[in-house]
């Protein structure tokens, strides 16, 4: 399937989603995102969910990090819809953000972050079985994550699709992709 269709099936199925079932698959997804290895890890950048498009619930991951390693600074994203370009900022806590004009919580204040980054969870709608990905078709993340040395870890409500038909050579496979039962390593 081409990276439109995947998007348009998985769009579709992710909407499909109860509120309860995100929360479910989110907790699973959890459990998964403990088990990574987090001894070389100093900075996370992490995607905060688009409620609207059931998006995984990564303050459960916040939580988590801040109880068990305090020392990780964890970064989220801004996006610049006019470049196409993500900037990064320290996270702040809850009250920090604000949703954009498209419905994407972002952090108030202007403090970037331009220091290393050692692990990206990235969103996504879907991947195949080589760690390719489909987002939303706009490439904030691949030009983000192209030539990063960071841990590319994407995250998953639902298990791989086959092959993405569609790649290109500016798509930027993932290292890692959690799904609620399973962690896939494409690193081998």
């Amino acid at each position: 399937m081409t990276k439109a269709e995947i998007r348009k099936q998985e769009t579709a199925r992710r909407k499909a989603l109860t509120f309860e079932q995100v929360i479910y698959l989110s907790e699973k997804l959890l459990l998964q995102f403990t088990r990574l290895n987090f001894k070389d890890v100093n900075t996370i950048h992490l995607f905060l969910p688009i409620e609207e498009k059931n998006e995984p619930d990564t303050f459960l991951f916040i939580k988590w990090l801040k109880a068990n390693f305090p020392a990780i600074k964890i970064i989220v994203p801004k996006a610049d819809f006019r470049t196409s370009l993500l900037t990064h900022h320290p996270y702040q806590g809850e009250e920090e953000l604000q949703k954009s004009l498209f419905n994407i919580l972002e952090p108030v204040l202007d403090e970037q972050y331009t220091g290393k980054i050692d692990m990206v969870l990235v969103p996504l709608l879907a991947f195949d079985s080589r760690g390719y990905r489909v987002g939303y078709g706009k490439g904030f993340y691949d030009r983000f994550m192209e030539g990063l040395d960071a841990l590319k870890v994407g995250i998953s409500l639902f298990e791989n699709v086959d092959i993405i038909a569609d790649t290109h050579e500016n798509d930027v496979k993932l290292d890692l992709c959690l799904s609620p039962d399973k962690i896939y390593d494409f690193s081998v």
